[in-house]
């Protein structure tokens, strides 16, 4: 049957898994981490730090932050991005910043007659060669007083560490100086102190807004403007799967909301999107799922003994339950392997798996912390636990009903 083309090409619009939300309209959900970062914006002196899991929608927070700033009394707003590797400095951080800052002003030709050049400088024309704090400190100051900077380093934490402890002194001169520029750091972090070492001085300037995985009702919000924009309609109960696969991770809700258009759309279906075009959808996002994660999964799971338990394990560590952080001791997952196999294994039984999981030979795809008989797990990368989930789910190992509605569950006793 011939697909609807004009519907299957623009879901590739409003659906995006593989690059961060860049338009405010096809923005959904995280309205309280905005306005926490809106507010530091609003009060001089204050800075903020937006940290979390990889894959969280911190970088699509902050492609569409300028847009939730219009309504700040000014003509004009700098508000420039950058990404951070793990061969920059703090000079070579802020040359980029204000490479992207384009002042324009008039220039009084020579002469009796009213005419004017216009010149072009940028922002990164005001540094010296071996930029510090403090000279940072003033080219901010100088384009404070033209209009208000925002300034946005993304992956922060791949900045080498030593080059952090100029950030966090730039940050409190700011503060001191009440200067009126704000700068917004986003990085991969359980903590900031895990971003902003040993600078306790500099917490009190900074906002600290934490990106958790997103609710339910976010990640549906993700799949009703994109239907919206798109003008059709989705039943109940093909947003409800979206949700419970995509485990509060915005990719998987994008990946999976658009490839169940898609299959709306291979059906010719305009009108509406069908539970049955999800799990078409959940077989076509294992699919296109990204190259790494896939041999993730497998180098962890392969083994030619038909006994191996490594894929059921690592099923059962995809559902268990997890504290704050997202972290599940060994017993946590015991009550997972008895649903998934139907048979009452102790700690033993797996602990081996959950070592060799750790280690070079099948991953790491966990992150173990603690000591001996009180270990903790986690997935290294957030975007393997849904892809295991799917998975599971694909090959049978899994049924829905072991899936947690809305990301790990959360073990609340704890």
């Amino acid at each position: 049957m011939p697909i609807d083309q004009s519907l299957a090409i623009r879901a590739g619009r409003c659906f995006t898994p593989h690059a961060p939300v860049d338009e405010r309209t096809l923005f959904a959900g995280r309205m309280d981490q905005v306005m926490a970062v809106c507010d530091a914006v609003l009060q001089r002196g204050q800075h903020a730090i937006l940290y979390g899991e990889r894959g969280v929608g911190k970088t699509s927070l902050a492609c569409v932050l300028s847009e939730f700033l219009d309504f700040l009394p000014v003509d004009r707003l700098l508000c420039p991005r950058v990404n951070c590797d793990r061969r920059d400095t703090f000079g070579s951080v802020w040359r980029k910043l204000l490479e992207e800052i384009v002042l324009v002003a008039d220039r009084r030709r020579v002469g009796f007659a009213e005419a004017f050049d216009q010149e072009v400088t940028r922002g990164s024309d005001l540094l010296g060669d071996n930029p510090g704090p403090d000279s940072v400190r003033k080219v901010l100051t100088r384009l404070a007083a033209q209009a208000p900077p925002i300034l946005i380093v993304d992956e922060f934490d791949r900045v080498p560490t030593a080059e952090k402890n100029a950030f966090a002194d730039l940050i409190k001169m700011l503060s001191d100086h009440a200067v009126g520029a704000t700068v917004i750091l986003v990085g991969v972090a359980d903590s900031v102190d895990e971003l902003i070492a040993e600078h306790e001085s500099v917490e009190r300037a900074l906002v600290q807004v934490r990106m958790r995985r997103m609710s339910a009702d976010e990640i549906g919000k993700i799949i009703d403007t994109g239907v919206r924009e798109l003008e059709v309609e989705i039943e109940p109960a093909a947003t409800e799967q979206i949700v419970r696969l995509s485990q509060g991770i915005p990719h998987y809700a994008h990946l999976l909301g658009l490839h169940s258009v898609r299959a709306a759309a291979q059906r010719r279906a305009r009108g509406c999107i069908r539970i049955g075009d999800v799990t078409d959808a959940l077989r076509r996002a294992l699919d296109h799922a990204q190259q790494s994660i896939r041999s993730a999964f497998f180098k962890a799971t392969e083994s030619p003994r038909a006994d191996s338990l490594h894929r059921q394990v690592l099923c059962a560590c995809a559902i268990a339950r997890v504290d704050e952080l997202g972290y599940f001791s060994a017993a946590d997952i015991r009550q997972p392997m008895r649903r998934i196999t139907g048979r009452d294994y102790g700690v033993s039984a797996f602990a081996r798996h959950l070592k060799e999981f750790c280690g070079e030979r099948r991953g790491p795809v966990l992150r173990r912390v603690g000591s001996p008989r009180r270990y903790r797990y986690r997935f290294r990368n957030p975007l393997l636990q849904p892809f295991t989930i799917m998975t599971g789910l694909a090959s049978g190992l899994l049924s829905s009903d072991m899936v947690p509605t809305n990301g790990p569950a959360v073990d609340e006793s704890r």
